[in-house]
């Protein structure tokens, strides 16, 4: 393959520069070197191109993925909070139903007492005024006789 000779040819470039005095670095000519690289990247099999694009392509499924289920989650979250709120608003509702029934009951006792009383009031007078009457309905006869 043509890339193992290129990079055996920057093994060579490397071993075969000339050494810094009194030190183990090396002088190498940059402009051949990155020439090297860049034949090499251009050589590169399909498949090392392939693969770098599937692993990208894997990363930005694996992120959409999550992003997804982080909106589920979100989304189950709100829902939970809508149905909590739901039951709060519907116990409320019940809670209020039951006061208003109870005041309806009271409201109704004290009208129908209230009535019982008044009617119970008329009854006394209309008995009063006719027993007036008797007495001198049997006064008038007395004295008829």
């Amino acid at each position: 393959m043509e890339i193992y000779s290129l990079l055996e040819s920057l093994e060579d470039l490397i071993e075969n520069s000339k050494k810094v005095p009194f030190s183990d670095k090396t002088m190498i000519d940059s402009e051949e070197v990155l020439d090297l690289v860049k034949e090499i990247r251009l050589k590169m099999p399909d498949e090392l191109k392939q693969a770098k694009w599937i692993q990208e392509e894997r990363e930005r499924i694996l992120n959409e993925a999550h992003k997804e289920a982080e909106d589920i989650v979100n989304e189950a979250e709100n829902k939970t909070i809508s149905m909590i709120n739901e039951h709060e608003i519907t116990r409320q509702a019940y809670d209020q139903k039951t006061q208003i029934i109870a005041q309806a009951n009271d409201s109704s006792r004290q009208i129908t007492n209230g009535a019982k009383a008044y009617a119970d009031n008329i009854l006394a007078d209309l008995q009063e005024t006719l027993e007036n009457q008797l007495r001198e309905i049997q006064n008038n006869r007395k004295e008829l006789k």
